[in-house]
């Protein structure tokens, strides 16, 4: 007998390159009678070449879905219904690199446009994602409001906010992120955050990078040249060291006062999960290979985010190095995805305890309108 096909219609704001819709769509689950999956309906972002790159991988028979602009501009009525609703809103102001403005920066409000997504639609599932800083912006302020407004919008959702360290789920890198998944109430189901499988046995960069290897004709995997200055420095600086810690000789350290970011210069450790791949464009952030004395090319940093090398990047080689940086990496999407619809589907799985709490009593609504109105 055949089984019925149950596709959820899915929707994404701020979606970036695709690595939260990958992992989405490749998500299956079947019971006896139902299969059921996630198919892309619409997406939004505001960088050109990052919509053409979600366009190419993502849904290539339906480019009109994906829609260029400015979120702010987003006809949210003009679009299609949808079951499941994902946004990683924009973290610039609530990064623990920059200033930590929350709300009072010019990224920090934009969340409200995904609230906005849950009250027109009531998907039966959101997903939200950002920086682990987020957290603690405004004295963790910030986060308790938008935790409020999340669980308030659409029919009213069951949250389950957790912080995710993507190496203990089988990312080759060290990415923290914060993840709010969100349940209809309505349905009376509740999500539990998975166990980790690789806690004790991480994937490594050597492994990500070199298995298998990267065919020399795949896409946006050209070597960039460094400067002699910067051959130099890497010459010095060996795996896991970066341009702080390594011994180097005076007229190749940086006279750097302030902050001092670790991953400047700094050498993947082959034996162990990458550090955070970034969008940043700054000098020292690109990534080094642990051998070579080069930054990684943008394929290999789309091994360390376990994107597939036949996805393949629009735009030019900053461009592809900002998508990648700033992505969901399609493995973890794909993991929270599954679990998603085994709790629709009511098939319990292996879970552990969210480690963020979030008792909703304590919150009174007076104390937000008096922050923010």
């Amino acid at each position: 007998m055949s089984r019925k096909e149950m596709k959820l219609r899915f929707g994404e704001l701020f979606c970036g390159p695709g690595g939260l819709a990958l992992g989405a769509i490749k998500a299956k689950v079947q019971t006896k009678d139902i299969i059921y999956s996630i198919e892309h309906t619409w997406s939004n972002d505001y960088h050109q070449p990052t919509c053409e790159t979600y366009r190419r991988n993502i849904c290539p028979k339906n480019p009109e879905s994906v829609i260029y602009g400015d979120v702010r501009k987003l006809n949210v009525s003009s679009l299609e219904n949808i079951d499941v609703f994902a946004y990683g809103f924009p973290c610039n102001d609530f990064s623990i690199v920059g200033e930590q403005k929350g709300f009072d920066g010019e990224f920090g409000p934009l969340y409200m446009y995904g609230v906005e997504v849950l009250n027109k639609f009531c998907p039966k599932f959101f997903v939200a994602e950002n920086v682990g800083g987020i957290s603690s912006a405004n004295n963790g302020l910030a986060f308790k409001k938008i935790l409020y407004d999340l669980r308030k919008a659409g029919n009213g959702y069951n949250i389950t906010p957790h912080l995710y360290k993507c190496e203990d789920y089988g990312v080759p890198q060290t990415r923290h992120r914060v993840i709010v998944i969100g349940v209809d109430k309505t349905l009376n189901l509740s999500y539990k955050v998975p166990v980790p499988f690789t806690k004790n046995n991480p994937v490594t960069a050597r492994s990500a990078i070199e298995t298998p290897p990267i065919k020399k004709t795949a896409s946006n995997h050209e070597i960039r040249s460094v400067s002699k200055t910067v051959e130099e420095r890497l010459n010095h600086i060996k795996p896991g060291e970066n341009v702080w810690n390594a011994n180097l000789p005076n007229h190749l350290k940086l006279n750097v006062r302030g902050a001092k970011l670790s991953q400047i210069y700094k050498r993947l450790d082959p034996d162990k999960p990458s550090y955070t791949m970034t969008g940043s464009g700054g000098g020292g952030t690109h990534g080094y290979h642990w051998k070579e004395s080069r930054a990684l090319t943008n394929r290999e940093r789309a091994r360390i985010q376990t994107f597939p090398d036949d996805f393949v990047f629009e735009g030019s080689h900053g461009d592809v190095r900002r998508q990648i940086g700033m992505s969901v990496p399609p493995k973890m999407s794909e993991i929270i995805f599954i679990s998603i619809l085994k709790t629709f589907a009511r098939i319990k799985y292996p879970s552990i305890f969210a480690n963020i709490k979030f008792e909703a009593d304590l919150f009174e609504e007076e104390i937000f309108e008096k922050e923010y109105v």
